[in-house]
This record gives C-alpha cells, structure tokens and sequence, in this order.
C-alpha cells in the first residue's frame, strides 16, 4: 500500500503538524495496525459465533424450555401446589370458615360489643365527664399560666441561645472557608484543568490517536482486500475450476460407465436365465 506523502499544512498549522504526522504514521504501522487487525479479528469471530452458534443454541434452548414447561413443569405444579390447595380451601376450609363465624364467632362478638358498649355508657361515661370537669376547672388554668409565663418565654431564650451558638460554630467560619479557600482553590484548578490539561489532550487526541486510528483502519482493510483476492485466486478459483472441468467429466464418464455395467451385467444375467430356463422364463 502506497503511504499517502504529507501535504503542506493548511490554516497555519506549519512545521509542527508535519513533524507531528510523521511519527504518528510510524506509531499506526508498529502499534495501531495490529491493534486494529486484532479487534477486526475479534468483530468478525464474535459476530460468526452469534449468527452460526449463539443463535442456533439459545432458540434450541427456549424452544427446550417451552415444552418443558408446557407439558411438564405447569402440569405438575398445577397438579401438586394449586389444585390440592384449592379444593381445601373450596371444600374444607370455606365451609368450616363459615360454620365458626355463624354459629360462633358472630354471637360472641354481638355478646362482647353489648357487653363494652353498657360498660362504656354506664361506666366510663360517668367517670369521664368526672375526670373533663377535674382536668378543666383543676388543672388547665395552671398549666396554662405555666406554658405562658414560663415555658414560652424560656423557650425563646434557648431558641436564641442555640441558633447563635450554631451560627458561631457551625455556620460562619465554613462559611468563610467555602468563600475564602475552597472557592478560590476550586476556580484555580478549574482554570488550570481548562488551559493547562484540556488543549495537550484534545491536541493528543486529534493530531496523534484520530489520525492513527483511521491509517490503521485503511491498512486493515486494504490486508483484508489482499487476502481475499489471495484466496479467490489461489484456492477458490482452482477448486472450482477442477470441480467445472475435471471432477464433473469424470463424474459423468463414471455414471456412464456404471450405467454400461449395470446393463451388461442385466443383459448377461438374462442370457443364463433363458439359457438354463429356456426362452419362455422370465427375465427378472
């Protein structure tokens, strides 16, 4: 494969991106060219595999496991965990169920909800009012006064107390690392990552790597191109060329030949029928 000569650059690219180019044509034939013819290796193995191995094998597999499941695992199942626990439940344990609840559960029940509502209504009905009289006129009026001469006022006093607190501690002096430190710092790196990191990799990438990377794809295909015209010419050329003019000739003159036999040797098997038979013996 002829190695395209670099052109002059254009746009103001100059001697550097000449220099450049050079080695970075070297570096695809030595490194990225075998690279490249490996992963093309690796493409088409994966791909045969899964049309020709992978494919075949998991419709086999599904087809396998559907009938399976169909006409054994589903038939089981339904035969040891769903029908079994179905008909107990339709023929045991619903009409048990129904028997408690009618003619048990049901009177006991109306039994306890009478029962709780006379207690409620001539016990603690009574003994509830005594008790909303005792906690409204007894004990309200000074808890209230407590809640709001004492506990109200108190409870400002630590509200303020903690959020200065947390606002001396907590609050300002990350604060001022954050605005002071932190930020700074950040914007700096930042910059240098943009202007110092960013350019030598994106130059990496579009001078070196890109261009690598497409040579070694051309040489590629144009080895791919060679061995396929290598093995048209050498192999399946000649192979059908014998098959065109010598194996199907000699095929032909073969079952001609047989043909021939297999009638001479009719012909003379009738000849000694008729003879030790005579002319009126079947010929078969």
């Amino acid at each position: 494969m002829e190695i395209e000569r670099p052109q002059a650059a254009q746009g103001g690219d100059g001697c550097l991106a000449g220099a450049v180019r050079v080695p970075v044509k070297v570096v695809a034939v030595l490194v990225v060219l075998p690279v490249r013819m490996v992963w093309d290796l690796l493409v088409f193995c994966a791909r045969a595999a899964g049309r020709h191995v992978l494919a075949p094998l998991g419709n086999a597999l599904g087809w396998g496991l559907v009938r399976l499941w169909r006409y054994l695992l589903r038939p089981l199942a339904l035969t040891v965990f769903y029908w079994p626990w179905v008909g107990l439940w339709r023929y045991v344990a619903v009409p048990v169920g129904s028997a408690v609840y009618r003619y048990l559960l049901r009177p006991v029940g109306l039994a306890a909800a009478w029962a709780l509502l006379a207690f409620g209504r001539y016990v603690l009905a009574p003994v509830g009012a005594g008790l909303g009289w005792v906690l409204r006129d007894l004990v309200a009026p000074p808890l209230t006064w407590l809640y709001r001469q004492v506990l109200t006022p108190l409870g400002h006093g630590v509200r303020w107390l903690v959020r200065g607190v947390c606002l001396l501690v907590f609050v300002w002096p990350w604060t001022g690392l954050w605005r002071y430190a932190v930020l700074p710092l950040g914007r700096g790196t930042a910059w240098v990552a943009v202007h110092g990191i960013v350019p030598p990799l994106v130059f990496l990438v579009r001078e070196v790597l890109a261009p690598a990377w497409h040579l070694a794809g051309r040489v590629t295909r144009a080895l791919g191109r060679g061995l396929r015209w290598l093995w048209r010419g050498c192999v399946a050329r000649p192979l059908a060329w014998v098959r065109r003019h010598v194996a199907t000739p000699v095929g032909h003159a073969l079952r001609q030949v047989w043909r021939a036999a297999r009638t001479a040797m009719g012909e003379a098997r009738a000849e000694v029928r008729r003879a030790i038979f005579g002319t009126g013996a079947p010929t078969r």
